[in-house]
């Protein structure tokens, strides 16, 4: 009885020291989801990298919200360029800026951001992702883009064209810019992170990645007419393109999780080729005040704005929606309850301003409406 107990309690051991979580694309984002990020560009020393292997340990609760970002995941077709892309699913919104994702069980690849659509797609996201995964996706060429615009093509000015050419020509007719991507995933680590927002089991990614751009330009001189191309050329050769190099290499190390409490995305930092932070962390957080009003507020489409018979409201929330209008003075004209979407009618009403008080279990908003 005994060796049984001693052999039953190791065996215990062994798979609670081993077993590891599995990210797959159900653990991941959705139409919908909202991830809330804050930035710590000052990190304390205390907090690192870590090492690899299992059963780590990485406290980064010391971690501070210096500033604030959103990451709204959003119905593609929503978006102004849904007609550019034929094969995504998902969309998500950062600072105005769209990126288009296809997320399926094998990953998640980018097809584009705003109206550049990609050449091929890359993966974003391998999956499924456990302990160990080591993979190399490319090079795939994204960007394979023929440029003849002026105004487009005024980023390589005449001095810079005459100094190419040796004084041959004074302006390019026509620019070839060709981007290829090549990813490293490694799931190197796993154990628990803690972050201000609690203790989580993860797995540590750190992806690679190299990008190269080719850029081809064809150059002529308004007077001759003379004309060459020059190839491969150097992005540094360009002033207004300087600081950036013809080949690139990212490194980041990322912390995911399965827990149905948060987000996927815990923590992520970029890190040179020696591991060295770059840029502070940024790490998932509870959403300021000013952030849930933002998110509220953009949850509700009410339109026409001006009306003179009528609005309508459009909530994205499932619940009941509590509303009331008011005039100018504070004084109450309305007030009602409605689910996804109701109509007011402005019978009456005399022409101004008013104040349509919407409220939800995430907080409440308030919006001007003009009647006319």
């Amino acid at each position: 009885m005994k060796i049984k107990f001693i052999i039953f309690f190791y065996v215990f051991i062994y798979v609670d020291l081993f077993a590891q979580i599995t990210i797959s694309d159900a653990d991941l984002v959705d139409v919908g989801d909202v991830i809330y990020q804050s930035y710590d560009l000052t990190p304390p020393p205390s907090i690192s990298i870590g090492g690899t292997g299992i059963n780590q340990i990485w406290d980064f609760s010391e971690l501070q919200a210096m500033s604030n970002d959103t990451l709204f995941f959003i119905d593609p077709s929503s978006t102004p360029h849904s007609g550019l892309y034929l094969n995504v699913n998902l969309s998500m919104k950062k600072n105005g800026s769209i990126s288009y994702f296809n997320k399926n069980n094998s990953g998640i690849y980018l097809h584009g951001i705003g109206d550049t659509v990609f050449n091929s797609p890359i993966i974003f996201y391998p999956l499924p992702l456990t302990y160990n995964l080591n993979i190399t996706d490319g090079p795939t060429l994204a960007i394979d883009t023929v440029l003849t615009n002026p105004t487009l093509l005024s980023f390589i000015d005449s001095a810079t064209v005459s100094n190419l050419t040796n004084g041959l020509a004074d302006k390019v007719d026509t620019a070839v810019i060709l981007t290829s991507y090549t990813s490293e995933f490694i799931v190197d680590a796993s154990g628990l992170l803690t972050i201000p927002l609690g203790t989580f089991e993860v797995l540590r990614l750190k992806s690679i990645k190299y990008i190269i751009t080719d850029l081809n330009i064809y150059c002529s001189n308004s007077i001759n007419q003379y004309g060459s191309w020059i190839y491969n050329l150097p992005l540094s050769s360009i002033p207004i393109l300087s600081g950036f190099s013809n080949n690139q290499v990212e490194y980041k190390f990322e912390w995911i999780t399965d827990s149905p409490m948060v987000d996927f995305l815990l923590a992520e930092v970029v890190v040179d080729s020696l591991d060295n932070i770059i840029g502070g962390f940024s790490f998932q957080n509870m959403p300021t005040q000013s952030q849930t009003q933002d998110l509220i507020s953009k949850s509700f489409k009410i339109y026409p704005i001006p009306s003179s018979y009528n609005i309508t409201i459009e909530s994205e929330d499932k619940n009941r929606i509590d509303f009331c209008l008011r005039d100018l003075n504070g004084k109450l004209i309305l007030e009602d309850h409605f689910y996804y979407t109701t109509t007011l009618s402005l019978d009456g009403l005399l022409k101004g301003n008013y104040f349509l008080e919407l409220k939800t279990k995430k907080g409440n908003c308030i919006k001007k409406v003009l009647v006319k």
